[in-house]
């Protein structure tokens, strides 16, 4: 499940690392198409993840693997000392167009429910005497003919699987499209009109970040973000703030989400003040999260220091008006794959996590270098 799978860190990206066991049996009749290069996977993975120069990627030879769907290879991450080397199965499916970071399992077809419901349980330990239940019917994906269903466990945490279009292999991982330009595709699917923000609409280099307001890391980067960055960069960096509370193991972040959003439909230059309170706080709501009306009541408290009208928060909150925007930055995070908070992307270059001031700096400098390039200005006079 997201709070008990077994994650493999790629340079600051968490991807699905399980082991080798229940790769799915070949099924005759599909005839192999050119395998792809392992350089464009590399290169591929370089860009989409923005794992370091410092860091040597190699990749096996693509093979068929045992789906007949699939090329398989694997890519080994190594930084020089051996403790830190590691290793991540990834499968590219045979129309080229998917890359998968995980693992793939068998399953026989028809109701498959009972066997996605084995192999989640013994790839992520999942206790016997936790009940699983497997959402059905299959629901369509950004990725294609890929089907995706929800595992529910009986704690409430939730996993979600993908299936091959004949429900016949489990893809228990992420799928990404596998594009020459993963920068680029980044960018088309992060809306970034009418959202809250901070900086110039027309800054060089745009910041997104995909955060959770009960997320102390998401804390500790956002007083970065205000005292630090925006500081050194001025009008060269606009940040663009999107809501992902992690609903499984956060209990008042979807609430904060919802009332944060409400302070910007109601005045959006109380979002910001709002959001570092909310921030600020943390401590203060976790202690009395198990009472929702206390919680409501501190938000509001929160939102009134912030300058908003706390009869019109209030209305807001409680109506849940605002849960719409949040939706759409939980849904355009998980096209892109967010694992985690916080998640930034730089020009469309992904950064997760805590990072140092210092590798931050270095991707704005980079973007920046890469924005006043002559192609890229050539590029911004055509749009």
């Amino acid at each position: 499940m997201r709070n008990s799978m077994k994650l493999w860190g790629l340079a600051g990206i968490a991807v699905i690392g399980l082991g080798s066991a229940g790769l799915v049996p070949a099924r005759p009749g599909r005839t192999a198409q050119a395998t792809p290069s392992t350089e464009r996977l590399l290169r591929f993975v370089r860009e989409r993840f923005g794992v370091p120069r410092n860091i040597k990627l190699t990749a096996a030879p693509f093979e068929n693997s045992a789906s007949p769907d699939f090329y398989q290879t694997i890519i080994t991450a190594d930084d020089g000392t051996p403790e830190h080397k590691k290793t991540q199965p990834a499968y590219v499916s045979k129309d080229g167009q998917y890359l998968v970071l995980g693992k793939l399992y068998a399953l026989a077809g028809g109701d498959v429910r009972p066997e996605i419901s084995r192999d989640v349980r013994e790839a992520y330990k999942v206790p016997a005497a936790t009940p699983l239940t497997v959402g059905w019917p299959a629901r369509s994906t950004p990725f294609g003919s890929f089907r995706q269903v929800t595992v529910k466990a009986g704690n409430g945490a939730t996993q979600e699987v993908y299936l091959t279009p004949d429900h016949r292999t489990l893809i228990l991982g992420s799928i990404y499209p596998f594009s020459d330009h993963p920068e680029q595709d980044i960018l088309r699917v992060i809306n970034l009109a009418n959202q809250p923000s901070v900086g110039p609409a027309r800054a060089p280099v745009t910041i997104v970040e995909y955060a959770d307001l009960e997320c102390p890391s998401c804390a500790r980067m956002h007083e970065f973000l205000e005292r630090d960055l925006l500081p050194k960069y001025g009008d060269k960096v606009r940040v663009v703030f999107k809501e992902f509370p992690l609903v499984n193991i956060h209990l008042w972040a979807p609430t904060a989400a919802i009332a944060n959003e409400c302070a910007y439909q109601i005045n959006p230059a109380t979002f910001l003040p709002y959001r570092t309170l909310i921030f600020q706080h943390q401590n203060d709501i976790d202690a009395v999260q198990a009472n929702t009306s206390t919680v409501r009541e501190l938000l509001l408290d929160y939102g009134q220091q912030a300058g908003l009208d706390r009869l019109a928060l209030a209305s807001c909150l409680d109506s849940r008006s605002s849960l719409p925007r949040v939706e759409e930055g939980m849904r355009e995070g998980q096209k892109l794959s967010v694992a985690s908070t916080p998640t930034f992307f730089i020009n469309g270059r992904p950064l997760a996590g805590i990072v140092s001031p210092e590798v931050f700096y270095q991707a704005v400098d980079e973007a920046l270098r890469a924005a006043q390039s002559p192609r890229a200005k050539i590029a911004s006079r055509k749009r």
